[in-house]
């Protein structure tokens, strides 16, 4: 069709002529409402950032203590494992105070058996490190 008959048809419809693709030979028009694509289009983008937002995965951190209680240790590890399942990675960090830095066999145990209890299905990603008074890994769901 025309630009000139395109530029009537939409003028009787009272809606825009709007260029879609200028690069195409010849270039590619849409008559459509300009309010209305603009308000589409808005609403596309959010939706696609919404869903880029989702994708993305958090690192949460879980403070234990040495001298931390079973229960409390129970209740924390099913803390950790609500946020793995919902695809975060979380950091599990031992925290020393004190005199109980001449004994960090202890904070390397008691880390090994919470990555126990998280279960098989979790990867641990790189090393424990000691960071000042901190003992600390990574960990995510296969």
């Amino acid at each position: 069709m025309s630009s000139r008959d395109a530029q009537l048809l939409a003028k009787e419809q009272g809606v825009d002529l709007v260029e879609i693709s200028a690069n195409a030979n010849p270039p590619v028009v849409k008559i459509i409402d300009w309010g209305k694509f603009q308000y589409q289009r808005m609403k596309e983008e959010a939706r696609n950032r919404k869903k880029a937002r989702e994708k993305q995965s958090e690192l949460k951190q879980m403070k234990i203590g040495l001298k931390i209680s079973e229960n409390d240790l129970n209740i924390k590890v099913r803390k950790m494992r609500g946020f793995l399942d919902g695809g975060d990675r979380v950091k599990i960090m031992i925290i020393f105070r004190g005199r109980e830095m001449a004994h960090k066999e202890i904070g390397t145990e008691l880390l090994n058996k919470v990555t126990g209890l998280l279960g098989e299905d979790i990867i641990i990603e790189g090393k424990p490190q000691m960071n000042g008074r901190n003992l600390s890994v990574q960990v995510r769901k296969k």
